[in-house]
């Protein structure tokens, strides 16, 4: 598939790249119809992100159509129609409990370095 690549501080680029796949049980994948940039896309392009790797994959705004469910996802199916809004969360960890959905445990792998590096 064809993604938004991060290539270095202020180089980003249209590049091919693996087709995504259901790693977690309440995953989903979508084929992107739309898409939107975001401030963060621009911190990122930035270099402000320590964690940024060379061809990590950019973007989270999107509206698309669900092509495949993974097996614990009760609330959506292939067909569906979604907007992906710019956090990402489960709605269920101690941190979207408290209202914090954009300090999501289980969306946000590095919340830790995050908070580390952010205060």
């Amino acid at each position: 598939m064809k993604a938004l690549t991060w290539q270095s501080r202020g180089k980003i680029s249209c590049e091919t790249v693996p087709d995504p796949k259901i790693e977690h049980g309440r995953d989903v994948i979508i084929k992107v119809t739309a898409c939107a940039i975001c401030g963060s896309d621009l911190h990122l392009m930035g270099g402000f992100m320590p964690t940024m790797e060379c061809g990590d994959v950019l973007g989270h705004e999107t509206m698309g159509e669900v092509i495949e469910v993974g097996r614990d996802n009760r609330k959506l199916k292939v067909g569906d129609r979604i907007v992906v809004p710019f956090t990402i969360c489960c709605g269920e960890c101690r941190q979207c409990k408290w209202g914090n959905w954009s300090c999501c445990e289980r969306t946000n792998p590095n919340g830790k370095l995050q908070a580390e590096t952010y205060g």
